[in-house]
């Protein structure tokens, strides 16, 4: 399209300057973002030819202008990218951007970095070069040890002269670069020119499924692992046994495992799709609570109190062969998902929820006092319980441990495990105390907060489904009780957050349901544990457009 035309009149002889932008262009960057500076210009041009139809090319040679230089294209300064979550840091620069085309590639500096870059590539329709040299419009993945006191999830995005460069400390953080890339161009968009420069702030960043009271089938799990790689989280945990039901295949003890079931080979491809997203799977067998489904099949071990009532879900922790089950299980599971993380469960154990846990079970009081002498109670035997399950899973290399907070218990002269982390979701509970008292005792703590952080289907008692726009305006990972935050001086020991979906009332919603109702919650969690400023950088309103946009 002519944009411009200049007009020069001397002696006779007529020279016209023209100027030619692409459709859009003003010679300024209006938006038409192509990747590419496509601007030209038309030359000077005086004629040959004089009003008689002579040959003046040898006097208008002297008198004719030069031709007109080509007009500079000037870029405005990049815009900070807009991604869930968003980046802390971008040092804006001027130039066109980035966008793929057919001809760009993904490469990368190492072996190890194949299934990043292959994974990337197919996502925007590029090809995969492998350890090449980039060329202009390519994208290049790389490792820079340079970078570790970042941290190993941290990475920086260079856009510059017309390609990309990922760079990390570790494959995690160059993932995590490529999710950047990916949300920028989406929908045709134009990765900003610049330098992103990123990290999350908290170590856990994770989405607990309940799929023992509810089934959820392995093409479902894996979309919200997909969903969750998206998102920057880095852990799936899976608590598949409780009262209602035992839902992962069993060659040890196959009598306690569920009709609805996941098979191994299922659990097995979610693990690698996971693995593929840098997500660490966290199982949960609860105990010495929430053992329903086990032992339905295992009568003989239900704790019952004095007058031979049944407790719902409670092992007798004082039967020897109550041990034996429970670590046959953990180790049968230990083998088969890997890392170094696992749930211990703890919470909820009826023996500690009557006003006299003594006189309604006195075989744990008789117990508690055998094992760990005069003046033990049953909180001592619980928490034994819980330290000897914890060390079946250190057994397997489990070093990243943690149980529910009500089984930490006050009382109790018997200490869990000081490499046990705090799960804290609730003070509701008896017994049950404020975070600060875990926190002042030096322990780690990652937020499970009952009052934003839980997806209870059915909404039971007071529970209500949680809303993205209450996470996103009220919550940190500080918050851990309630809506009070504790003392910043606790940062360092907080370790991140979970978002969980409990399965109370199963059939009130489809896995279609639970997988939109939990959709925003997720998104306003994983900003607030990447970058846990209490406002963040975008409005309510416009987090929601940008999640629509991003899909």
């Amino acid at each position: 399209m002519l944009l411009g035309a200049g007009v020069l009149v001397a002696a006779g002889a007529v020279g016209v300057t023209v100027a030619f932008w692409p459709v859009g262009s003003t010679g300024t960057d209006t938006g038409d973002d192509t990747g590419r500076d496509i601007a030209s210009t038309g030359a000077a041009r005086s004629s040959d030819v004089d009003a008689d139809g002579g040959d003046n090319s040898a006097s208008t040679a002297s008198r004719a202008p030069s031709p007109a230089p080509s007009p500079a294209r000037v870029y405005p300064l990049s815009k900070t990218p807009r991604t869930i979550p968003a980046v802390r840091e971008h040092v804006p620069a001027r130039g066109p951007g980035w966008r793929p085309v057919s001809t760009s590639r993904v490469v990368v500096t190492a072996g190890g970095l194949a299934d990043e870059g292959k994974l990337l590539a197919g996502e925007l329709r590029m090809t995969y070069g492998g350890t090449v040299a980039p060329r202009a419009g390519d994208v290049q993945l790389k490792l820079d040890p340079g970078q570790a006191a970042k941290g190993p999830e941290s990475y920086t995005l260079t856009v510059k002269s017309g390609r990309v460069t990922v760079a990390a400390p570790a494959e995690a953080g160059v993932f995590y670069g490529t999710r950047t890339l990916k949300q920028e161009v989406a929908g045709g968009s134009t990765a900003s020119e610049g330098v992103v420069r990123d990290r999350p702030a908290k170590a856990q960043r994770g989405l607990m499924l309940d799929i023992a009271r509810k089934h959820f089938t392995a093409a479902w799990i894996e979309d919200r692992v997909r969903e969750l790689g998206d998102l920057k989280f880095n852990e799936l945990g899976l608590h598949f046994s409780d009262d209602q039901g035992f839902r992962i295949a069993s060659d040890t003890h196959p009598e306690v495992v569920s009709g609805d079931h996941l098979t191994k080979a299922e659990v097995r491809r979610i693990l690698a799709l996971a693995a593929s997203r840098h997500i660490t799977v966290v199982p949960e067998i609860d105990s010495p609570g929430h053992l329903g489904a086990v032992l339905a099949a295992h009568p003989d071990l239900q704790l019952k109190n004095a007058q031979g009532t049944a407790a719902r879900g409670a092992i007798d922790i004082s039967e020897p062969g109550a041990a034996k089950i429970v670590d046959d299980l953990l180790g049968e599971y230990a083998d088969l998902f890997p890392g170094a993380s696992w749930h211990l469960g703890g919470d909820e154990y009826r023996a500690l929820a009557v006003s006299n846990p003594a006189a309604s079970y006195p075989q744990l009081a008789a117990a508690a006092t055998a094992k760990y002498g005069s003046g033990a109670d049953v909180s001592d035997l619980a928490t034994g319980w819980l330290n000897d399950r914890a060390a079946t899973v250190r057994a397997h290399n489990r070093t990243n441990l943690r149980a529910w907070n009500d089984g930490f218990y006050k009382s109790s002269s018997v200490q869990p495990g000081k490499d046990i982390q705090v799960a804290y979701w609730t003070g509701k509970e008896i017994g049950a105390r404020q975070p600060t008292a875990y926190l002042s005792a030096g322990r780690k703590v990652v937020n499970y907060n009952d009052e934003y952080l839980y997806y209870v289907l059915g909404q039971p008692n007071t529970f209500v489904y949680p809303t993205g726009e209450r996470i996103y305006k009220q919550w940190t990972p500080r918050v851990l009780r309630g809506s009070t935050a504790v003392s910043a001086s606790y940062d360092g020991q907080i370790l991140g957050g979970v978002f969980a979906v409990w399965c109370d009332l199963a059939g009130s919603q489809t896995q279609n349901q639970v997988a939109a109702g939990i959709r925003m919650p997720l998104r306003a969690t994983v900003q607030k544990l990447w970058d846990p400023r209490a406002q963040p950088p975008l409005s309510w309103t416009d987090f929601k457009k940008l999640a629509t946009r991003l899909g």
